[in-house]
């Protein structure tokens, strides 16, 4: 297989893995409604960074980190639940704003700014690291697709960016969608979405809390 057809291929795989909308597509649905595709983009960026460094630590061989988050699946688990459980609650308490324009009623919808999309980005990124059962995907994903006798940093290297680029595909479709919604609907709909979302992160998070215990 040539570079340029493992790259493809392991674009279409990191699209097939961001594409089916569980916690971290939740999330970057509320964000992207409550803060704008900026934050939207924050997090789908945060994400796809989060299994690159999976990717890299499969691909590299790090054997003794990998190990390591192995070993602490559970204390992980947990405590990416309580954060989700966190994010539902605090989605589900947080209050609707006033009206749905930002300063002097000049009709813009709000934006978060770029401390807030800093945040969002290392929220998502560090939420990502709590699965390292994502080095053995990676590692699967690189027995499938490296040539075989040619396994080689470089073929490692071009999967990871490619599952990357995949994923993030997939994050800036989502978020172009949503954005694109956010400017449709009113604010009381987007409000309602906003508690939906709140609901499904803390049903997440019980789940990856009983996961853990």
């Amino acid at each position: 297989m040539s570079t340029a057809s493992l790259f493809i291929t392991s674009a279409g795989v990191g699209l097939a893995i961001a594409a089916p909308v569980g916690p971290m597509g939740m999330l970057c649905i509320r964000r992207t409604l409550t803060g704008g595709p900026r934050a939207g983009l924050a997090i789908g960026f945060g994400i796809a960074s989060g299994d690159a460094v999976y990717g890299l630590i499969a691909a590299l061989g790090l054997v003794g980190i990998s190990q390591f988050m192995l070993a602490y699946d559970r204390p992980l688990h947990l405590i990416a639940g309580l954060f989700l459980l966190y994010l539902g609650v605090r989605a589900l308490l947080q209050k609707a704003p006033a009206d749905d324009t930002n300063d002097a009623g000049n009709g813009k919808l709000a934006q978060v700014g770029r401390a807030g999309a800093v945040r969002a980005y290392a929220s998502s990124f560090l939420l990502t690291l709590t699965n390292p059962q994502t080095v053995i995907m990676f590692a699967a994903l690189f027995t499938t697709l490296a040539p075989r006798g040619a396994f080689s940093s470089s073929v490692a290297l071009t999967t990871v960016g490619g599952v990357f680029c995949g994923s993030i595909a997939w994050w800036c479709f989502l978020v172009t969608v949503v954005s694109l919604a956010r400017h449709a609907i009113g604010s009381k709909l987007r409000v309602a979405i906003d508690r939906m979302v709140g609901i499904t992160l803390a049903v997440f998070g019980i789940v990856e809390v009983r996961r853990a215990l």
